[in-house]
């Protein structure tokens, strides 16, 4: 089985006012926060999806030191210069630069997902045997969240859709719909105004000093 994590980074933040995956949290972007916690799924492919602010992306990646051998696959960018046609069109950038692979959804408004949480959803869509049209979403509180897996052929209906159509239309076409309860708060996040900015700020403050 093929697994991609892809990190959904091509909005422009209008709301927040800056670049969302490269904001300090706690000392660290959202960006390194989740390309780190995302190794735990034990990606072939570890990818982010670029639009309004692909450069300043593409800059801070070029900065990165090489990661060593054992933590591969190494973050790299994917460019959607259509990004402001909306959220799908980054998917189907994704699926047009890994071709044939089941695919983890992680957008960066969901910043503070563990890596805990990323090895259950991989862990979970390994047991189900990876089920090409499959949607795999975790659940907390009674509350679904991010990040999601997409069966490969899930995927690539993506490319037939039109770009600003919701996630929500491939999650209808799935089958079968599985989710896995986890105890990650975090999957229910959205970073999108300066409010929330200090709440997930504060939250990871809390947790530091516990």
């Amino acid at each position: 089985m093929t697994l991609a994590v892809v990190l959904l980074a091509a909005g422009a933040s209008t709301r927040l006012g800056e670049c969302k995956a490269l904001v300090d949290i706690d000392g660290t972007p959202p960006l390194a926060r989740l390309g780190a916690a995302a190794l735990a799924a034990e990606p072939t492919a570890l990818v982010v999806v670029g639009g309004a602010h692909a450069d300043l992306l593409a800059a801070w990646l070029a900065s990165r030191p090489a990661a060593p051998a054992e933590r591969t696959p190494h973050l790299r960018l994917v460019r959607n210069t259509a990004w402001a046609e909306g959220r799908l069109g980054s998917v189907a950038a994704a699926v047009r630069a890994l071709p044939g692979t089941d695919i983890v959804l992680a957008p960066v408004d969901v910043p503070l997902v563990s890596a805990a949480t990323f090895a259950a959803l991989g862990a979970a869509w390994r047991a189900a045997g990876a089920p090409a049209r499959g949607w795999l979403a975790p659940e907390h509180g009674g509350r679904f969240g991010h990040p999601v897996v997409l069966g490969r052929a899930l995927a690539e209906e993506a490319l037939e859709r039109a770009p600003n159509a919701p996630l929500r239309t491939l999650r209808a076409a799935a089958t079968p719909l599985l989710s896995i309860t986890v105890p990650d708060l975090a999957v229910l996040d959205d970073l999108d105004t300066p409010a929330d900015l200090v709440r997930l700020r504060a939250r990871c403050a809390s947790h530091r000093e516990r």
